[in-house]
């Protein structure tokens, strides 16, 4: 049976770093895995989606709508962007921040209010303000790490197979950190 994964947010909050650990402790788990990267404008703030399917057989690497078993979003607006993307057991992880795309900051959008009540009426929904969790460790740039740890605790790998995925992929000056941060909300 395969896995599919999605990984939604907006140019530089990790969403590449992220899918590689995602399809190394896959892997590292004897699957077949498939990632296939979707970048937006990501230079400018835009959408960068990932894809991480994993199973004894996986043919192609996008996921279709309605087809992804977890979604995991750096972001409320791309959580809600992308959520049509989920089975309709799967489980969406939100990290609640708000960045307003270039429409919204220009006058020629409005951001949406209430994102996560409305997605809480369709889906089960998983919530963390991983940024702020991330200043209280002294580092910004591991919020997804910690918004990866909320998502593992609803996927069949061990503790100890994700903290060793990460120290293989992560700068190694990093890895004390990022291990620390996959911890705030894994063991929360």
């Amino acid at each position: 049976m395969t896995k599919n994964i999605m990984i939604v947010g907006v140019g530089g909050q990790g969403t590449l770093l992220t899918s590689r650990i995602l399809g190394g402790i896959t892997l590292d788990a004897g699957y077949d895995v498939k990632l296939s990267e979707v970048h937006g404008m990501a230079q400018r703030g835009g959408s960068v989606v990932t894809f991480v399917r994993y199973g004894d057989k996986v043919a192609e690497p996008i996921v279709e709508q309605g087809q992804a078993d977890v979604l995991i979003a750096f972001e409320k607006l791309e959580a809600l962007r992308y959520a049509h993307f989920l089975k309709k057991d799967g489980v969406l992880i939100i990290n609640d921040q708000r960045i307003e795309p270039i429409t919204v900051v220009t006058g020629a959008a409005q951001y949406p209010e209430h994102i996560i009540e409305d997605l809480e009426k369709e889906h089960t929904v998983y919530q963390i303000n991983a940024m702020e969790e991330a200043k209280k460790l002294g580092n910004a740039k591991v919020f997804n790490i910690i918004v990866l740890g909320m998502a593992a605790k609803h996927m069949d790998f061990s503790k100890e197979a994700w903290l060793t995925v990460i120290a293989k992929t992560v700068p190694p000056k990093t890895v004390e950190m990022n291990q620390k941060a996959f911890l705030t909300s894994y063991e929360s």
